[in-house]
């Protein structure tokens, strides 16, 4: 290995000689432990230049050092730093830094504390992992995307890895977004109405931040997903819950006030519940009473295997009070962090400023690749092949539960990726997922779901997307006889 060049330069504070100053160098780092044994130095050519001096100089140096020891010459490869150096020394660990500042006092806002769960990095090493949100390795197209990565490496795309767009976005990711993805849901929209995102939680964020202060009120379900719950938290609004039912929100019971409404329509979550044609135009319906912006995320969209889903509230949207809320991360891979905002152009300029104040764009390159791996139908592709599969594992579960008696809270009517479950009333389901772990079986608990201390403990999610077909029946099986066992205790 060779010692990188960079790791070379003199001090201009130094008072001895250039070659001095040199062999201390070199002495110095093979001391401390930095260069190793057997490492290659630069030759005396390069590091000449490197350092702007005279070649003999640098020569002389690595003459002197070889004589001590610190170094050995190998022919005509070069200079080595030698086996017979001295030993770096053992230097005690050094003392602890005390921290004096009150960290309580100098935080202005708490971020952590929130009510998302961590879940198990390790979860792909369980053999049953009923987990939500991860990819499955045998579904996802590593070949077509690793070709579409490749490609947007490649010359003609060169600005495209490479410039800053500021506050814009990859054109041919938006073209696609505008041709193929949004009239898909019924939506019309031009480029000025289109933001790309770090995944739909920064859209969701970027959102919050526009449409919210602390006078305002926001609607969430109840249950809710809990990442959006911490960023309205965040936000220091006021937060009014919705109940949600087999049809997901209830628009008659958003409280009189409210100014942002947000909402799952399409599969809720954690329920599943779809939203039918005539509640949603009851909710729009009220939200131009209350002159309401309503968020629509539109959560799971493409998963949508027993049918044609029902076209986005966005599409029904004639006063441009929603805002659209689509990712690519849950159908392709969550790391992907890919996302996307439609809205009226107004509301976009200032989802776009945000943005770039924060983290000007998402890397050029990744909206490239995803642009041709869309363009190119690799997609579709991918979203039918997970259709098929998903429906199979569907069928699979939904036997088990019913040989097993575990009981279904709630379940997407186009497809999903998951289940909504209901225990008996007296398990609790963080109990239950603890000791399921032992068992080999990952759950979701269904508490975070719902406003801290305040929703019932024997709801959990199960997620049939990152398990096989015939691992599931005994993954439901073992389930099943922890809640009897706990039951009887």
């Amino acid at each position: 290995m060779v010692i990188s060049i960079d790791t070379f330069f003199l001090d201009p504070d130094s008072q001895g000689t250039l070659q001095a100053q040199i062999q201390q160098m070199i002495a110095q780092g093979i001391l401390s432990g930095r260069y190793s044994k057997g490492e290659k130095l630069p030759s005396s050519r390069k590091l000449a230049l490197h350092l702007g001096i005279s070649r003999i100089t640098v020569t002389l140096a690595y003459t002197e050092l070889l004589s001590n020891d610190y170094l050995t010459s190998r022919g005509r490869s070069g200079y080595f730093v030698s086996e017979n150096a001295p030993e770096p020394p053992n230097f005690d660990p050094p003392t602890k830094q005390t921290d004096t500042v009150d960290w309580t006092r100098a935080i202005g806002q708490k971020f952590t504390g929130g009510s998302t769960p961590s879940k198990p990095m390790d979860w792909a090493k369980y053999k049953y992992p009923f987990i939500y949100g991860q990819v499955d390795k045998s579904l996802f197209d590593h070949a077509n995307w690793r070709m579409c990565a490749l490609q947007a490496l490649g010359t003609r795309d060169f600005s495209a890895l490479t410039s800053d767009y500021y506050d814009q976005d990859d054109p041919q990711l938006i073209e696609f977004i505008l041709r193929h993805t949004l009239p898909r849901r019924g939506i019309v929209a031009r480029p000025e109405e289109v933001l790309i995102t770090v995944g739909a939680q920064n859209a969701l964020w970027l959102t919050a931040q526009i449409l919210l202060t602390q006078r305002r009120t926001a609607a969430i379900e109840d249950p809710c997903y809990h990442a959006l719950r911490d960023i309205l938290v965040q936000s220091r609004c006021h937060l009014s819950k919705v109940p949600v039912d087999e049809d997901g929100m209830q628009p008659e019971l958003i409280k009189d006030g409210t100014d942002v409404i947000f909402t799952t329509p399409s599969h809720q979550c954690p329920t599943s519940a779809t939203m039918p044609h005539t509640r949603r135009k009851t909710l729009l319906k009220r939200a131009k009473e209350l002159d309401a912006i309503i968020v629509e995320d539109d959560y799971e969209f493409e998963v949508s295997f027993l049918g044609a889903p029902l076209p986005a509230l966005k599409s029904l949207d004639a006063d441009g009070r929603v805002i659209y809320v689509g990712s690519f991360s849950k159908s392709l891979f969550p790391g992907l962090r890919l996302g996307y905002l439609v809205g009226s152009e107004p509301f976009i300029r200032e989802a776009r400023a945000l943005r770039a104040s924060v983290l000007r764009h998402p890397p050029g390159h990744i909206q490239r690749t995803a642009a041709y791996f869309l363009s190119l139908g690799h997609y579709d592709a991918l979203v039918g092949k997970m259709g098929k599969e998903f429906q199979k594992r569907r069928g699979v579960m939904e036997q088990a539960f019913a040989e097993y008696q575990l009981e279904i809270a709630g379940r997407g009517v186009f497809g999903g990726s998951s289940f909504w479950m209901r225990a008996p009333e007296k398990i609790d389901t963080e109990l239950l997922s603890a000791s399921l772990r032992d068992e080999n079986v990952l759950i979701e608990p269904g508490h975070p779901y719902f406003e801290a201390g305040d929703g019932p403990k024997n709801f959990y999610r199960l997620a049939y997307s990152s398990i096989s077909a015939d691992r599931i029946p005994e993954g439901v099986a073992r389930i099943s006889k922890r809640i009897i066992e706990l039951m009887r205790h």
